[in-house]
């Protein structure tokens, strides 16, 4: 199951809750806790991410706080393979590093764990939906300051406003879902 079908990607894009003017007014919401809470479609989705990652000899799955983390732990554990969190700046005890990144409405950051993994590692990312791309690509800076090897990012969804560009120079991008 290395691609899914449009009729399986249906079912899964039927699984998620879109919530209009959702944080704000003109935005909709893409809320996956929809899908997770779908045995049935997140075990499709967990299946298909697992066959298309089973032979790639991944090291481990780095996902971005929070939704990230749901996906990320679920895959490594299907791999066999560790779970890395990059988490809002703040939260992780011990010797951290920090990128920041631009949001609609001002700057943020992520931070990770200066031993999160091995050099030269080889790493899955993974978030739940890219829009502008900034998280992701602070994700990136933080793997590539780590020495870490970016073998693929991974979104579940793209809402098509132009944050896959962001990322094209780091890595090669899956996308599950593409609206």
């Amino acid at each position: 199951m290395c691609s899914l079908s449009q009729e399986q990607k249906d079912y899964l894009d039927s699984t998620i809750r879109k919530i209009a003017d959702f944080p704000k007014p003109g935005v909709i919401f893409r809320d996956i806790t929809t899908l997770l809470g779908d045995g049935k479609a997140f075990n499709l989705l967990m299946s298909h991410l697992y066959d298309r990652y089973k032979d790639k000899d991944i090291d481990y799955v780095v996902g971005i706080e929070s939704r990230g983390f749901i996906f990320g732990a679920a895959l490594a554990d299907r791999l066999g393979v560790g779970f890395v969190p990059f988490r809002k700046k703040g939260k992780l005890p011990g010797a951290t590093i920090c990128e920041k990144y631009s949001l609609e409405y001002g700057v943020d950051e992520i931070e990770a764990h200066i031993d999160a993994f091995k050099p030269r590692a080889n790493l899955l990312l993974i978030d739940d939906l890219i829009a502008t791309g900034g998280t992701a690509k602070a994700a990136c800076e933080l793997i590539l300051r780590l020495n870490g090897n970016l073998v693929e990012i991974i979104s579940i969804i793209d809402i098509g406003i132009g944050g896959l560009k962001e990322l094209k120079n780091y890595a090669p991008i899956y996308v599950v879902l593409q609206e």
